[in-house]
């Protein structure tokens, strides 16, 4: 536990940033494997459509994992849960980069993410506890940016060294990684008794609050309207903004780098101010989708947008995931794991979306256009949350801490309903 004070001098604890770089990890290998789709369908005999099912299986692991681990693993302590989760992570790797069939490669995909929700879940409450009210946001934003840091530095080295060393390389090189981290955890995470004390009805029970599931359709929504343009990001530049195919992984880092600071923003602003903070991003990311409409001709102002986009859009993710671990109260170990489904929810919605609307008359405006409106929309469930208040007299079950309840900039909030 952090002391008092490291806490009033803002600093995170060592655990904080512990979790964040198994999170980089788990980030890496969620993206890397698009830049590797095409070595591996020629090693594996099947065609790149067909390799792509690596993809959606580890979409949908994630999304139907992360709650069923979440649960499975309710009872255990978090510090076993999380290295348990790194362990296996780094077997499912090595059984893929051993493996020559594509169904063995297929399954190994599942199983790393469903051990990749296992640690979220429980990494997102540990952060938030052990930050303390003043800075749950903070941690969750410091977590959530391994996430975003693997998209800028470990996706781009997976996918140059798997050009060099094949497939097989950057996995067997993500096992390796896993396994050091394994071992941090094991050392750095406080040890925690078993939690007999914790209930798959109690945490089912607390899905009865509906502010929590308004932070849910936010977390999915904002990331519909990103992802949505992100997935197709590359014909834009090059067939409408007119940059050259060689000059987008430099714009795609841009992007990276975007998404990189509005996580650090949303982490340091929403614990003071997170409605002001997550409306005022929403409504800029939806300014930013809808001038790229008109603005993506040119390719200055096609890159600041994007920037843009991913600065404002990903300001809103780090305080949705910690008012949605605050709102659950007793109970946050389920409600982090869909925290993480909604966002991979909103991501294979927001694509599927997208290219639907790029095969119409819209073309390859269609996908900033379904962005704008998921951007959009996001602000109901913000205003609703606005009116309602955010305040939460819960406290959050790791190491026995009982943090106070968060601070919100609603002007009245309305009292609490058990």
């Amino acid at each position: 536990m952090p002391s008092a004070a490291s806490t009033r001098a803002g600093k995170l604890p060592l655990v904080v940033w512990v979790l964040a770089a198994g999170t980089f990890l788990m980030g890496t290998t969620e993206f890397v494997i698009a830049g590797l789709l095409p070595e591996i369908a020629g090693d594996l005999g099947v065609s790149v459509s067909h390799a792509g099912l690596l993809i959606t299986a580890f979409a949908i692991g994630m999304i139907v994992g992360g709650p069923v681990m979440a649960l499975a693993t309710l009872r255990l302590p978090r510090r076993l849960t999380l290295v348990a989760a790194l362990a296996v992570f780094a077997l499912g790797h090595v059984a893929a980069a051993l493996s020559s069939s594509f169904t063995v490669v297929l399954a190994a995909r599942v199983v790393t993410a469903l051990a990749t929700g296992a640690f979220w879940a429980v990494g997102f409450v540990i952060v938030t506890a052990v930050a303390g009210p003043a800075r749950g946001t903070r941690a969750v934003g410091v977590m959530m940016g391994g996430l975003t840091l693997a998209n800028v530095v470990g996706v781009p080295i997976g996918s140059f060294v798997g050009q060099y060393t094949g497939w097989r390389g950057p996995f067997w090189a993500l096992a390796v990684l896993a396994g050091l981290a394994a071992v941090f955890v094991g050392r750095f995470i406080p040890r925690t008794e078993q939690r007999a004390g914790i209930s798959v009805r109690a945490e089912v029970r607390a899905l009865r609050q509906g502010r929590l599931w308004l932070a849910l359709a936010a977390a999915v929504l904002i990331m519909g309207g990103v992802l949505a343009t992100y997935t197709y990001i590359t014909p834009l530049l090059t067939d409408r903004a007119g940059i050259p195919a060689g000059a987008v992984p430099l714009v795609l880092i841009v992007f990276g780098l975007g998404a990189l600071g509005g996580t650090a923003i949303g982490g340091r602003l929403g614990d003071r101010r997170p409605m002001a903070t997550t409306l005022t991003a929403a409504a800029v990311t939806a300014l930013a989708l809808l001038l790229l409409i008109p603005l993506s001709t040119g390719p200055v102002t096609a890159v600041a947008l994007i920037f843009l986009m991913a600065l404002a859009g990903f300001t809103v993710n780090p305080v949705v995931t910690s008012l949605a671990v605050r709102f659950a109260g007793d109970a946050p170990t389920l409600t982090s794991a869909l925290t993480t489904s909604a966002y991979n929810t909103g991501i294979a919605a927001g694509s599927a979306l997208a290219g639907t609307a790029m095969n119409t008359s819209l073309g390859l405006t269609g996908p900033a256009l379904v962005g704008t409106v998921s951007a959009t929309l996001t602000l109901l469930p913000l205003i609703a949350l606005t009116l309602t208040g955010t305040q939460q007299k819960a406290r959050i079950v790791a190491q026995h801490t009982a943090p106070a309840p968060v601070h919100d900039d609603t002007t009245a909030p309305l009292p609490t309903r058990h």
